[in-house]
């Protein structure tokens, strides 16, 4: 039995996931895509990670596997987030053509459980792609995408925004270990997508104990040094409670 064989017989044709992975880079959000590409017709298009699940796993080990299949990235801490089944996710032919030569199988309607990750963009990260015929591309870079995916970043987007207003520390996790308040801001800016005011801003994070000024300065740079922060998880589930 070849693995295209075992593979026919284990994939469901109706169920997929597909995998939102943001990235920040100290400037801007990125988005973890892959190209597609059809035997017998050219695909130069994008589209997130994802595809068909195995009959004997589950969705988050579907989620992982794919992820890690088509890009090499492990451990982005996954989370499900929302299910799409709408009657007209397939209703480009050029998509069901994609598919059912990519997984050799008959697709009929797919409902995908999409999930999202954050995580910070580093040489372990970006280093995981070599081999991978994916990429990060910033958020507002993307052009269309394969299926429905493009409503998928974009509702994912606004999931992160909620997550966050949630639970900023999940902010702070994509900021590097040693920070400016340009960086924290612009990054607040890119999620919220609207301008702050810097004197109140800088307002508001001297009220948050958690993010504790550093005696660093930065180096060899052109204008004023700016200092150096921390984000202090400690403080920040002690002013949480």
């Amino acid at each position: 039995m070849t693995p295209n064989d075992t593979y026919t017989r284990l994939a469901n044709n109706h169920i997929s996931v597909d995998c939102v992975v943001m990235g920040w880079d100290g400037e801007r959000l990125s988005v973890l895509l892959v190209s597609r590409h059809g035997e017998g017709e050219e695909y130069s298009d994008m589209k997130l990670p994802g595809s068909l699940i195995y009959q004997d796993e589950d969705l988050d080990q579907a989620a992982a596997r794919v992820l890690k299949e088509l890009t090499g990235l492990e451990n982005a801490g996954l989370r499900q987030y929302k299910a799409y089944g709408s009657k007209n996710r397939t209703k480009d032919p050029r998509d069901v053509i994609w598919l059912e030569r990519a997984q050799k199988i008959h697709v009929e309607r797919i409902v995908t459980i999409a999930y999202i990750a954050f995580v910070k963009l580093d040489r372990s990260v970006t280093g995981c792609l070599d081999g991978y015929n994916a990429l990060w591309r910033p958020v507002d870079e993307v052009g269309p995408l394969a299926f429905d995916h493009n409503l998928i970043l974009s509702e994912a987007l606004g999931q992160m925004r909620t997550m966050a207003s949630a639970d900023p520390a999940l902010l702070f996790d994509l900021l590097p270990r040693k920070f400016t308040l340009a960086q924290m801001r612009t990054l607040f800016e890119t999620v919220y997508d609207r301008k702050v005011d810097v004197r109140n801003f800088h307002k508001k994070v001297g009220a948050m104990t958690y993010v504790v000024p550093l005696d660093e300065y930065q180096q060899g740079v052109a204008h004023r040094a700016a200092r150096f922060y921390k984000f202090d998880r400690k403080a920040y589930n002690r002013q949480r409670r």
